[in-house]
């Protein structure tokens, strides 16, 4: 009688194999499930934290019952309209903006690239501002940034003269597209009344204020829509970081696996910005850390998925909780610690070069 139990083996000091029945077998690293449940648990911590800090704090021993539904009064109030939501759109975006960027330098294989590179964010940006602009009060920011996404990109796309599948070319009319969308945006934040201008450059820096069950259950819905396919991915990404010659000789069809690549990794970002703006350095920084976690190769799409979450969330906690600054879009903190890692890879590589 054939058994269906699990059944994890260790094929080498840092992997495994976990097979299902005698047809599916799924390699694994171990340090990448090392980390991914540190990571995992550090999430948790953060949501809590997230959840109880604070003058509104729930107390964490009411934390369960809360989950459950069974809150009321003041702990109803912060949970359903203040915190839940926010925490929902943080975790899902994070976690959005973490995969969007595995899949992204995986194609690219540049540690610096990211859809902020090739002009996603700032595309989101202008779109929102163009909408406050002409279409205020009848258009949500939303949809604006969603709609100015789709458009950078399918300039991106005209521009290259291949579409997706040459990364090079990618990047460089990226950056076209990203200067004239960001001239665009400036041009709206300098135009508008001063109050509709806070209120807008708030939403281009990337903002997870005053978010609702709506925005959570969008990203949701996208994320989760985008996780099995970046799972059929995953094998044809690990091959083809070998080489198009290589991968081609396996099997594999480079071509088509970078198309897909790049146009998932295009659906989640713009699923992220349109509920919480182009929220910056997420995308870029998660797979570069995980990476360096894992010491693995390969794209490590979980794990990056994971650190995007995390990094959102204590960048958001951090927002919330932080006395210097009220107020202060999550998206700064998340520029402030992309900038510092910049500074640290051009450190490190200004280091490996001979003198």
């Amino acid at each position: 009688m054939t058994t269906t139990q699990p059944l994890i083996r260790r094929s080498g000091p840092r992997r495994g194999t976990l097979r299902i029945g005698t047809r599916v077998a799924v390699p694994f690293h171990v340090s990448a499930v090392v980390v991914g449940l540190a990571t995992l648990v550090l999430l948790g911590v953060a949501a809590a934290a997230t959840l109880t800090m604070g003058r509104l704090g729930i107390e964490l021993a009411d934390i369960p019952s809360v989950l459950l539904g069974e809150a009321t009064g003041k702990d109803a109030f912060v949970f359903d309209r203040l915190r839940g939501p926010r925490l929902a759109v943080a975790i899902a975006t994070g976690a959005a903006f973490g995969l969007s960027g595995a899949l992204f330098q995986s194609v690219t294989r540049n540690p610096l690239g990211s859809p902020d590179v090739i002009g996603l964010g700032a595309g989101a940006g202008a779109g929102a501002a163009t909408v406050a602009l002409f279409l205020p009060d009848v258009v949500p920011a939303s949809v604006g940034a969603l709609l100015g996404a789709l458009l950078a990109m399918g300039l991106v796309y005209v521009s290259t003269g291949t579409g997706f599948r040459s990364p090079g070319r990618l990047v460089v009319a990226g950056i076209g597209v990203a200067a004239m969308a960001t001239a665009v945006t400036q041009y709206v934040v300098y135009a508008v009344e001063r109050d509709k201008a806070s209120s807008l450059a708030a939403y281009v820096n990337g903002s997870l204020a005053a978010r609702s069950w709506d925005d959570a259950t969008v990203i949701w819905i996208v994320l989760l829509g985008c996780l099995p396919l970046a799972a059929l991915l995953a094998r044809p990404l690990t091959i083809g970081e070998m080489g198009d010659d290589l991968s081609t000789g396996l099997g594999a069809n480079p071509g088509r696996t970078k198309t897909a690549a790049v146009l998932l990794s295009i659906a989640l970002s713009a699923g992220a910005v349109s509920v919480a703006g182009p929220i910056a350095f997420v995308s870029l920084t998660a797979p570069q850390i995980a990476k360096r976690l894992t010491r693995s190769t390969g794209p490590q799409l979980a794990v990056s998925t994971l650190l995007g979450a995390l990094l959102l969330v204590a960048a958001d906690l951090a927002a919330q909780q932080l006395p210097l600054f009220d107020d202060l879009p999550v998206g700064i903190y998340t520029m402030a610690v992309g900038g510092a890692y910049l500074g640290y890879l051009l450190v490190r590589e200004w280091r490996r070069q001979p003198a």
